[in-house]
């Protein structure tokens, strides 16, 4: 749930009432396929229930993504097909929402739209930070350093992790309220 974190964090009450509003739920059966590598998308997913398998070219899973997880977010930035396939391992469902949507909240909402690319950019961020770590760029620091431990959260995220997670039990109210 670590980019729910970062993303319904940045994110106000009103964003999230308009993502309930404004997506599909999409019940998966296993192994159904959301997101295929190479192919363009024309939505972002957020996992609702149950866990997604992202999977590259070769069928090796790279990352199993439990509830509160978004997919897609970075082929919406950059409009690139999808470098990995996202499917429904087990049974999962998953808030759909259309770029088309979100494209016309971006552009009549300026507020919504801050919000969403910083979300976007500190959760990016996040992840560059830790690809960084892993090849080796930046040496891990004891508990008194500045430098920020692999699965450590920002302080920014911190500040606002409860109200992500509260947010996201919110979103699955309103979603089930119908």
């Amino acid at each position: 749930m670590r980019k729910a974190l970062y993303i319904l964090g940045q994110l106000n009450d009103a964003d999230i009432q308009w993502l309930a509003h404004n997506g599909t739920t999409r019940q998966l059966r296993d192994g159904e396929v959301v997101i295929q590598e190479g192919r363009p998308i024309d939505a972002i997913f957020v996992n609702l229930e149950g866990a997604l398998s992202v999977t590259l070219g070769d069928g090796v899973e790279v990352a199993r993504l439990g509830a509160g997880e978004f997919v897609g977010e970075i082929s919406f930035v950059d409009s690139a097909p999808p470098s990995a396939t996202v499917r429904g391992a087990g049974r999962a469902s998953v808030l759909e929402v259309k770029r088309t949507a979100i494209q016309r909240k971006l552009n009549e909402d300026i507020g919504f739209s801050a919000r969403f690319h910083r979300a976007l950019a500190v959760f990016l961020a996040d992840r560059l930070r830790a690809s960084n770590r892993r090849l080796g760029y930046g040496k891990q620091g004891d508990l008194d350093s500045d430098v920020m431990l692999e699965g450590e959260l920002d302080s920014t995220v911190l500040d606002t992790v409860a109200q992500a997670g509260e947010r996201f039990r919110r979103l699955l109210g309103m979603l089930a309220a119908g």
